[in-house]
């Protein structure tokens, strides 16, 4: 086995947990859906009356086959029902106050202390998830791997060179000018390498697998390229969405996770055709789930939600307990958590990444077992 690598996906916007993993059979789950529901025919049987979205089929194979941990009511202390807050939380893994740095971001300075590998994380998307987010931490983003690279716009490639080169001497001799300016060029001088590093992935890149066109499945074959590029890339962040589904309900959320699933399926069996599949894991969330009781044609804001670990390292199954749905054991209407997000965290970054979870999650969380030993 190789450097072990983690594709995390990002479920935007608050995925129904109840819609997602359905408790097909239970009577409290038919009352509070009475139009916002996944009946026992159309859901994929998973074991303990539970059964994933019909739109996950491709996911359900690998469960079939061992590969996928279902962890069950994941959440944290308070929930809180903004979207923004609770993603913060689920980024830096700080609950009760604003934290400053990402989760990921902390992990990459812990495994490259000198911030030497300038493609130790990419992120697929624009903008920059809080979650990859440490002093120093060096992170690319890209939105389309094809054409990524800096000028790339420029045809002329004596031209571009040219450029490329009197940015990279400007960069280099403002170094030494004081902090504000190293910084700048420092980071400057990063991107100059890290495009010209990814720049060069999908070269010799060859799969027999079709993607879909969908832009999830997009950065899924962008995810696959750069680590079989092996160029030293650890973490790719994805996200998907919007899950919000206050409206639409149904056919929101299936269509989304149609892209999920088919995605997910077709990284994971381009990594196994290259002989990789050993080395990386998918880690799937969301920032919470929706409210158990359906609003007539969606679902509004929730708490308790569900996560996957997916791979050929992990131990499949189900984790943790799927939360009651008894009107008494609600919490203002929502499911209730019963597993701290920050023991998936300290699984994944003590067992997987092989670096100290305390700095992170600021405490001792027990484990659940999904990473075979």
């Amino acid at each position: 086995m190789g450097e072990k690598k983690i594709v995390v996906v990002q479920l935007s916007g608050g995925n129904d947990y109840l819609n997602c993993i359905i408790p097909y059979n239970n009577s409290d789950y038919l009352d509070n859906r009475p139009n916002v529901r996944i009946t026992e025919e159309r859901a994929l049987p998973i074991g303990n009356g539970l059964g994933m979205n019909p739109s996950m089929a491709p996911i359900k194979e690998l469960y079939d086959s061992g590969k996928v941990a279902v962890i069950h009511g994941t959440g944290y202390p308070v929930p809180n029902r903004s979207h923004f807050r609770s993603m913060d939380i689920w980024h830096t893994a700080e609950p009760t106050k604003v934290g400053n740095e990402g989760w990921l971001g902390n992990a990459i300075n812990q495994m490259y202390p000198k911030h030497d590998n300038v493609v130790a994380a990419v992120n697929f998307g624009a903008g920059l998830p809080r979650a990859l987010v440490s002093h120093g931490a060096p992170v690319a983003s890209v939105t389309d791997l094809d054409n990524y690279g800096l000028m790339s716009h420029v045809g002329d490639e004596g031209i571009r060179s040219e450029a490329l080169q009197a940015f990279k001497d400007m960069y280099t001799q403002a170094i030494g000018s004081g902090p504000v300016m190293d910084y700048l060029s420092e980071t400057g001088l990063n991107a100059l390498k890290g495009a010209e590093i990814l720049g060069s992935v999908t070269q010799n890149y060859t799969s027999t697998v079709e993607y879909a066109t969908d832009s999830f499945s997009r950065s899924m074959k962008g995810a696959a390229q750069v680590l079989q590029a092996d160029i030293g890339t650890r973490i790719c962040y994805t996200q998907h969405g919007s899950f919000d589904a206050h409206t639409n309900g149904i056919a929101l959320q299936e269509g989304l996770l149609t892209d999920i699933s088919s995605g997910i399926y077709d990284f994971y069996d381009d990594m196994k055709q290259a002989n990789k599949s050993d080395d990386v894991i998918m880690f799937v969330f969301s920032e919470f789930g929706r409210r158990v009781k359906d609003n007539g044609n969606g679902t509004d804001h929730g708490s308790g939600g569900v996560a996957f670990v997916i791979g050929d390292s992990v131990d499949g199954g189900h984790y943790s307990e799927y939360p009651s749905i008894k009107p008494q054991d609600l919490v203002e209407g929502d499911l209730a958590f019963n597993l701290d997000f920050r023991s998936i965290y300290t699984e994944i970054l003590e067992d997987w990444l092989e670096v100290d979870a305390r700095p992170v999650v600021k405490g001792e969380y027990e484990k659940l077992g999904f990473l075979k030993g």
